[in-house]
């Protein structure tokens, strides 16, 4: 089973330009290559490198592979919003590159928006 990149569906179908940013993006996030990412899908660069241009169709098992090495949900890369916190796993993947003094820093920051945004008049 692969994501649809048919464009007769296309109000349906997750934006192919969309996700493929995405892929891209998370892997160099994760300061990857295409050969290392390909690896772990257990496929060849070329085809990975298919996937990233949007040339070939991204089969579930890659994209929950990818989900599951990313620590993100497959909402967040096929870039679809439901205002479920669809960006939260990315954010704390983000969080965890962050050295443990930064991630405490991080948290009061949080925690002090979080106390002036209840504070504030309505």
């Amino acid at each position: 089973m692969s994501i649809c990149v048919d464009n007769r569906d296309s109000e349906r179908r997750p934006k192919v330009d969309s996700y493929c940013k995405k892929l891209r993006d998370l892997r160099e996030d994760a300061d990857m290559t295409q050969r290392q990412v390909a690896d772990v899908l257990g496929t060849s660069q070329t085809m990975y490198a298919r996937y990233e241009r949007g040339a070939n169709e991204l089969p579930i098992r890659h994209l929950l592979a990818l989900c599951r090495l990313y620590r993100v949900s497959a909402d967040y890369i096929l870039g679809i919003k439901g205002g479920n916190g669809a960006d939260a796993p990315a954010v704390q993947a983000h969080k965890q590159k962050l050295t443990s003094e930064n991630q405490k820093t991080l948290k009061k920051f949080e925690e002090f928006l979080l106390s002036e945004q209840k504070n504030a008049p309505k």
